[in-house]
């Protein structure tokens, strides 16, 4: 039988938040507070809650173990599950000297069955569990941990999903894949997380590339704007798709370009229904790259074949892929050809790298990518 776990705790209020002041040994933090860069196991992208742990992780473990003067920030953290119950509590004060001292004063019952996961504070984190396996005894020392409720339901992920997004915003800026990996706001990151969950070709496995190095406890590092030649699936990567589906949203509402605003979601379904469209146009004009992709076990066999790297897929790479987006969204803002148009012109060029005009990135002599950005423009 779980057993509950009782935590003194001062209530707050913020804006729409309720949270509770506590502290805790550093003991406990270790043995409970987990890295949940995913909520219930889900390895769906949209439940992605954590940022990476970096390397300067190990500057503050050998600050808490050397420094006498030690001392670290609160934590944030969730707790999930354990249904939670706050009791109010009075101090016994007949004089009336305490009187408001002790409002918002109490007890957190959890019933044993929560987990608790950073929100913010997850180097520190790691620099605790790793100082208390060197030396144990600094397992009986306090931090303060600020509580906050998460509810593990579509709306309680996105919820909590806003409070990382904003506390890392507002303090460490975030990198633009975790915005797109983490934020629930920006009608394009939305999108592109649908696509990886939701399209017939895009959601395949590894077929968008998310991850340079999956995550392992509470590490990981999301992929940038390349794809290694050898990769045996991946079309693009996450922030180039992001930065495609952007490009191609001419026509569109215009609410889609407030960033810091979530469109209605009706506005969020007409967007990817048309990017939808227009993307499986693009892959259809461009040698029905989709359906061969699907087909081959190896995508390197499309990107760069070996011994005859030359007859590799232009739209393999990046660099191309946002090329032609940007191409095409310049022909129908200056209307000067029809999307059909457009897309009829498209199929006609020669589905080669070596060919012109993807010879402006692609060196033929040595069978390798110019990555000047004059090349690329």
């Amino acid at each position: 039988m779980a057993t509950k776990t009782f935590i003194p705790a001062f209530r707050a209020k913020v804006g729409d938040w309720t949270y509770y002041i506590c502290i805790m040994k550093y003991a406990q933090v270790a043995r409970e507070v987990q890295f949940a860069h995913e909520l219930g196991g889900n390895k769906d992208l949209n439940t992605l809650i954590q940022r990476g742990i970096g390397a300067r992780t190990e500057g503050i473990r050998d600050y808490l173990l050397k420094s006498e003067h030690r001392f670290l920030g609160s934590l944030i953290v969730a707790t999930w599950g354990g249904d939670p119950a706050y009791l109010e509590l009075q101090m016994d004060d007949p004089d009336g000297v305490l009187k408001g001292v002790d409002n918002g004063f109490g007890v957190l019952t959890l019933d044993g069955s929560h987990q608790f996961f950073a929100l913010d504070g997850q180097h520190r984190l790691k620099a605790i569990k790793d100082a208390i396996k060197q030396q144990p005894s600094l397992g009986a020392e306090d931090i303060c941990v600020l509580l906050v409720s998460h509810d593990d339901t579509a709306e309680g992920r996105e919820r909590t999903q806003r409070l990382f997004t904003n506390i890392n915003r507002n303090a460490k800026n975030t990198t633009p894949a975790e915005n797109i990996a983490l934020d629930v706001d920006d009608a394009f990151a939305i999108t592109t997380r649908r696509l990886l969950t939701d399209h017939p070709f895009f959601s395949e496995p590894g077929r968008v590339r998310v991850f340079t190095r999956p995550p392992t406890d509470g590490e990981f590092s999301l992929a940038g704007g390349s794809v290694p030649v050898t990769d045996k699936a991946a079309l693009t990567t996450i922030t180039v798709l992001y930065d495609v589906l952007k490009t191609l949203a001419w026509g569109l509402p215009a609410e889609l370009k407030d960033l810091q605003n979530r469109p209605s979601d009706e506005i969020l379904e007409e967007a990817y229904d048309a990017l939808s469209i227009r993307l499986d146009d693009l892959l259809k004009a461009t040698g029905d790259l989709a359906v061969k992709l699907s087909a081959t076990p190896n995508a390197k066999d499309i990107r760069a074949p070996k011994g005859k790297e030359g007859d590799g897929h232009p739209m393999m790479r990046p660099v191309v892929q946002k090329a032609v987006a940007r191409a095409l969204h310049t022909i129908l803002d200056q209307e000067l050809l029809t999307w059909e148009e457009a897309l009829n012109r498209l199929a006609q060029l020669p589905w080669r790298i070596s060919d012109a005009p993807w010879t402006a990135v692609f060196n033929s002599d040595n069978s390798k990518m110019i990555t000047a950005k004059e090349n690329t423009e």
